[in-house]
Parts: C-alpha cells; structure tokens; sequence
C-alpha cells in the first residue's frame, strides 16, 4: 500500500473517523504506472470488484467509500452493491458500463477530484460518471485542482506531490465525511 494511502487513513482517523484500508493488491506496491497498470489487467475488474466488496462485507451500511485511483471506481462498484452514504473519487472514477452497472444508486452523493493535468485524467469518463451521479438522481461535486499530479496527495511522490492541492483536498473531504452533500445531518 503507498505511503499516501496510509497517510490518509490517519488523516481520517484523525478526525474522528473509522477506517477500513482495502488492500487489493494482496500487499504489492508499484512505483510505475504501467508496472501497477498490467498487474490490475492481469487480475481484471470483476476480481477487483469481487474484492473491493468482500472487503467491506462486515461493515454496517451506511459507511463513505472511497478510493484513490483505480480504487475510486472500486468505491463506485462498493457502491452499487451496498448501501452507503456517500462515494469519494480520488484521482479515478470510471464510468458505470465499465464496472457492468446501468445506474448510480439513487441519492447516493459524491465527489470527484482530479488534477487538471493528471496524465491518467479522462474527462470524458469524469463527465460520464457525473451524468449518471445526477441522473439518479444524486447530489455531486466535482473539483479540479491545478498541477499535473495523478496522486497529487501522496507525499512520497516529491514530482507529483502538491501540498496546497492536497490540504484543499483534504478540507472538501473532511467536510463531506461529515455531512455528506444531499444527505440532512444527523441529530
């Protein structure tokens, strides 16, 4: 698992929040794109899929899933297989067809954020996923951050890191961990 992904664990925990890190890799870590690429091609998205669920299986409904990368459209497919309150898309987000799913779960809010220049970025795939977000309907936001970071928030990648890009980052999610957009608080 990349050091930024524990970071952000502890930066949830941090808040208050429990946390359940999903490691599908079975513990490999990449440092190259295209080595961590032919590794998910290898395995394939059912299997990830398959996993990304039996993971959070003992969870009660109404957790956040989230995921960084290839791990936000593992977050979208948890999604459409368990009840939450809300899907966090961290640099990733994959259009439902590719995940086997016709429709966004009804009132199920969301968020996206990417880089503007993340080289992994495909708007047609962000504005695909966001069509069917609000056609649920659902609520959602989408932030675009400057720079050109694919995990921008990951300190341990000095060429892709972006403090300022990431503390936003990081104030939007906390706020939506929260009180998720389009779901009341609850008292």
């Amino acid at each position: 698992m990349r050091p930024g992904i524990r970071d952000a664990a502890e930066r949830l925990r941090a808040a208050g929040h429990e946390v359940l890190v999903v490691d599908q890799y079975g513990g490999r870590v990449f440092d190259e794109y295209e080595e961590a690429g032919a590794f998910v091609d290898e395995i394939g998205f059912p299997e990830l899929m398959r996993r990304a669920v039996a993971a959070v299986e003992g969870l009660p409904d109404g957790f956040v899933a989230a995921g960084f990368s290839n791990g936000g459209g593992m977050a979208e497919h948890v999604a459409t297989e368990r009840q939450v309150d809300g899907v966090l898309m961290l640099s990733g987000a994959l259009p439902l067809a590719m995940l086997g799913v016709e429709a966004w779960p009804v009132g199920v809010p969301a968020q996206i954020h990417y880089a503007l220049g993340d080289p992994m970025r495909d708007q047609e795939w962000i504005d695909t996923v966001a069509e069917q977000v609000r056609a649920a309907p659902a609520a959602l936001e989408v932030f675009d951050y400057e720079g050109s970071g694919h995990l921008f928030t990951d300190p341990s990648l000095p060429d892709e890191y972006d403090a300022a890009a990431a503390e936003l980052l990081w104030e939007r999610v906390l706020e939506f961990c929260r009180e998720p957009i389009g779901r009341a608080p609850v008292t």
